[in-house]
């Protein structure tokens, strides 16, 4: 079953009370205060797992609760920590507070993890109020509550190209031949009825290229309003790299007008929004096999004029499959070098225009060991001079004193 949406309730666990205790030992007659402070409570964790692609184990076992923290005990002994719970989530999960709409967080690489819920902390036991000029205290804490929070996790999957277009326009075909991804394959519309993955490999080792497709359940008219399964479906192309616009150019469709086709899903995408209608696309005319040579050419003719790609496949025969692969492909090592040229500029500039603060102060003027050791010996050379003119001026002042001595008693003699 796959699941990319769920609601589920967590909390995280009290801190245990502070206890209140004197000691009672023999041969201490005043002994004092001994409450132990209590545990802390465990925290709630998410952590990204590439072991998980639903979030179906979410969907029948909706609450999550960590362990408290237990109370404090005499002989200044602290409670113990409650244990955490960690909750594993697929990669491209985004969790969402249920209640106030706010994203918490965007699992977008693997094994990250942050604390959602935060437990409570334990409280003092009656040993820390004691004072010189108080010395019974018989007051202590009690531990803070935990957090709940509901939460409304949205996956959103990882995928390197999309495929888009009508319902049988042959999306499901063309990943089962690029790729080892099985769907369900049918002549009736909706037979996708959720998104396939499947990744592609191309080339020879070492020089394998390797990217990741979604095949989209089909999109209609309305499909951003709500018709059909558009809407369900159309956040998991969001995240891809390229999308690929398959356009049925057969009579099986029993559509007449390819442009009109491709016209109403670039519409819909436009009007889901999250700049779906703004990525790199690919026009692909299927079903070559069975294609009228009219349509080809009216759908060719109106992706030359939008300055767009334009391919013409048969994924029964395998006619156009290998050149369009390799033409994602390109697409996506093109869009991943340019992603990663853009993050190391904002890097840079986000360094230079670092604020100067008191913590960053020093750091900003350290100087490379190599070059300390350059300044100190230069500094080194310069006071030699200084230190022999010193040395010449104590010697002449000693000299001096000296031959007064000795002057003075010749003249005594």
């Amino acid at each position: 079953m796959f699941v990319d949406e769920a609601r589920i309730r967590i909390a995280s666990g009290g801190g245990g009370n502070g206890c209140m205790a004197f000691r009672r030992e023999k041969f201490v007659p005043r002994g004092g205060p001994s409450g132990g402070d209590g545990g802390r409570g465990g925290d709630v964790i998410m952590e990204a797992s590439e072991r998980h692609n639903t979030l179906v184990h979410f969907r029948f076992n909706p609450e999550y609760k960590a362990q408290r923290g237990r109370h404090g005990e005499g002989s200044n002994r602290t409670g113990p920590e409650g244990k955490s719970i960690t909750l594993k989530v697929p990669v491209g999960t985004m969790v969402y507070n249920d209640e106030t709409g706010e994203l918490v967080h965007d699992f977008a690489r693997p094994n990250e993890s942050i604390v959602v819920a935060k437990g409570g902390r334990g409280g003092r036991g009656n040993q820390n109020f004691a004072t010189p000029t108080h010395q019974a205290p018989r007051e202590h804490e009690d531990g803070k509550p935990g957090v709940e929070l509901r939460l409304r996790l949205e996956l959103k999957l990882l995928a390197d190209v999309g495929l888009v277009g009508y319902p049988n326009a042959g999306k499901s075909t063309l990943i089962s031949r690029i790729s080892a991804a099985r769907p369900k394959i049918a002549d009736y519309p909706f037979t996708t009825l959720q998104p396939n993955l499947g990744v592609v490999a191309l080339g020879e080792m070492p020089n394998v290229v390797s990217y990741v497709v979604a095949d989209i359940p089909g999109l209609i008219e309305g499909a951003s309003d709500g018709a059909g399964l558009g809407t369900q479906f159309l956040r998991h192309i969001e995240r891809t790299r390229c999308l690929v616009h398959l356009v049925d150019c057969s009579d099986a469709s029993g559509r007449t007008d390819p442009v009109k086709d491709f016209d109403v899903i670039l519409r819909e995408l436009r009007k889901f929004g999250a700049g779906l209608e703004r990525k790199p696309m690919i026009v692909v005319a299927s079903k070559s096999d069975a294609a009228i040579p009219a349509k080809v050419e009216k759908l060719r003719k109106h992706a030359r004029k939008l300055g767009l790609e334009f391919y013409e496949i048969s994924a029964v025969t395998g006619a156009g499959i290998t050149e369009l692969a390799w033409a994602m492909a390109r697409y996506v090592e093109e869009v991943r070098r340019r992603n990663t040229d853009g993050e190391a500029v904002s890097e840079i500039a986000l360094v230079d225009a670092e604020p100067e603060t008191k913590m960053n102060k020093q750091k900003k003027g350290r100087i490379p060991m190599a070059a300390t050791k350059k300044v100190a010996t230069k500094k080194a050379a310069a006071k030699k001079p200084a230190a022999k003119k010193a040395v010449k001026k104590a010697v002449k002042k000693v000299a001096k004193k000296v031959a007064k001595k000795a002057a003075k008693k010749v003249a005594k003699k």
